[in-house]
């Protein structure tokens, strides 16, 4: 089961307790007292594993260590261990207390977002000509505390959109190495399935109904994981009884999350083409010119029709490659 929504509390470090002491040495004399460690930051990074969010399922609060207390003879406190959190690429960490997001998009990418607290300063910070013996400390800073909610949005170059049923996880199987459910009913596809061609990340996406972007089916959960992608392959199955209005469904969904999401570049194909006769693929095909899009029709028992779709993925790559992205 993939997790890709999750609430957490950390806690950070908190400061050592600055010290009160003397000098022990012979003939020496005032005050020596060191000042207390700095407790340790919490903080995310990156990883591949898309699997990350898991282990924040069931355990909920994750603390940093604190500083040590400051010492005589002038020995500071160590400063308390940062508390690393390990998330997946892609990952939105929004703090619910302070209403600050921040995203991890690259594998190694490191943020702070708990600030561990400062130590209290010892006795010998507070000497001074009219007090030589002083016995003043400080006591260390508390950590920083906050709810952070993590939420996982996919990045990925190409993702497979469609009503449910329509041949997105066949495809991904095709093309890639992936080994995805599939059977012939409805939301067989029940988290989001990634697969690579060559250098390009596909994200087969579970199937969105209308209403999904009010939580219909299997709702606004995976509308998020669109977001993401450079680049939209539209499903629409060539056993369709209203192909256009399974188009406009999808994309009513897409628009009503986020309108943005209709700006994507787009590929409409009609999949499972060796359902029905030619005459009804040109029929469909004559559809979608009358809404301005070219919709080419595949299918995975077809070569010419796979090849056809690695020529555009091999575009997609050379493009990718380039680029530098």
């Amino acid at each position: 089961m993939l997790i890709d929504d999750v609430k957490i509390k950390v806690v950070a470090g908190s400061g050592g307790k600055g010290a009160v002491a003397f000098n022990k040495n012979l003939m020496s004399l005032g005050p020596v007292g060191g000042t207390g460690g700095k407790g340790g930051d919490v903080c995310v990074e990156g990883i591949s594993d898309l699997s990350g969010l898991n282990k924040f399922r069931f355990k909920k609060e994750f603390k940093a260590k604190p500083g040590q207390n400051g010492r005589g003879q002038f020995c500071d406190g160590s400063d308390g261990g940062d508390l690393i959190l390990l998330v997946p690429v892609g990952t939105v960490i929004h703090n619910l207390d302070t209403g600050v997001d921040v995203e991890i998009t690259k594998i190694g990418e490191r943020k702070v977002i708990a600030q561990g607290g400062k130590g209290g300063r010892g006795n010998f910070h507070f000497r001074s000509s009219t007090n030589t013996t002083p016995k003043q400390f400080e006591y260390g800073q508390s950590g920083e505390v906050f709810e952070v909610r993590f939420e996982l949005k996919l990045i990925a170059d190409v993702g497979f959109v469609g009503l449910p049923n329509v041949g997105k996880s066949s495809l991904l199987n095709e093309l890639t190495n992936a080994k995805t459910k599939v059977a012939n009913y409805p939301f067989t596809t029940l988290e989001p399935n990634l697969g690579v061609y060559y250098d390009l990340i596909l994200a087969d996406i579970p199937g969105l109904i209308e209403g999904a972007s009010k939580g219909k089916g299997l709702g606004i959960r995976f509308l998020r994981h669109v977001e993401r992608t450079k680049i939209l392959f539209h499903f629409i199955s060539a056993d369709s009884a209203d192909p256009v209005l399974d188009y406009e469904t999808v994309r009513n969904e897409l628009a009503a999350y986020n309108k943005e999401l209709l700006e994507k570049p787009e590929y409409v194909f009609i999949s499972k083409k060796d359902l029905v006769f030619s005459e009804v693929i040109n029929g469909m095909i004559d559809k979608f010119k009358g809404l301005g899009k070219e919709a080419v029709p595949v299918s995975i028992f077809d070569w010419d029709s796979i090849e056809f779709v690695k020529k555009i993925l091999g575009v997609l790559v050379l493009e990718k490659t380039e680029s530098g992205i």
